[in-house]
């Protein structure tokens, strides 16, 4: 028997930027709730791998990238989940939120390694969740200036988070994986695309810009 996979829609809609310097809030929206987003921050231009393809701020172009946000040496809960794996090379590690495959949001740890991906529940310090970078078979972004990001992982479900640091994560990952091996991590551009919540749940998200938010 062929298993049914549940679909829902995600729209999430972006406000114009009022001014040139694009003061503006995320807000995502399903069914009946709502979810307000500070604005996307981007870092260098040469940190940036598909430069020309987002619509970006100006002040955003100019940002200095630091890697390590939590200062992870100096927590033990972090470096003892880090250690359990072998790994000990942090290349980016900053508070993300999540995407649930019921359309909640919950307050994760997100650290990439030069192996893997991490995410820990900052309230238990459980590790969650452990991507092989391997594993990850491309990224996915809108066309706008959101903090939106997509992990897309096939052999497992995929992983849709919010972090002012986008940018910076993306550019992080695509690195790494260049670096692990001959493969180049596709980032994918649009503004509608699926994702897998679960292993059996397929969400679309539509993201759309909006005057008057």
């Amino acid at each position: 028997m062929d298993q049914i996979k549940a679909r829902s829609i995600r729209r999430v809609r972006i406000p114009a930027p009022a001014n040139a310097d694009g003061n503006g809030d995320a807000e995502a929206a399903e069914g009946d709730g709502g979810i307000r987003l500070k604005p996307s921050a981007y870092v260098t231009e040469d940190q940036e791998p598909f430069m020309g393809v987002k619509v970006r701020r100006r002040a955003s172009l100019h940002r200095a990238a630091m890697g390590d946000y939590l200062d992870v040496p100096s927590d033990p809960y972090l470096m003892k989940i880090l250690s359990k794996q072998g790994d000990k090379r942090v290349l980016f590690a900053d508070k993300v939120l999540k995407f649930t495959g019921t359309g909640k949001m919950k307050r994760r740890v997100l650290m990439i390694t030069d192996f893997a991906i991490y995410i820990v529940d900052p309230e238990t310090n459980a590790l969650k969740r452990r991507i092989a970078l391997a594993a990850v078979d491309r990224l996915c972004l809108s066309e706008l200036s959101d903090n939106f990001f997509a992990i897309i992982v096939p052999s497992e479900y995929d992983c849709l988070m919010a972090n002012t640091r986008k940018t910076e994560i993306v550019s992080v990952l695509v690195e790494a994986t260049k670096s692990r091996s001959e493969y180049e991590l596709e980032v994918a551009f649009s503004n509608r695309f699926e994702y897998h919540a679960a292993a059996d749940l397929v969400k679309e998200v539509q993201f759309e810009e909006v005057d008057g938010l």
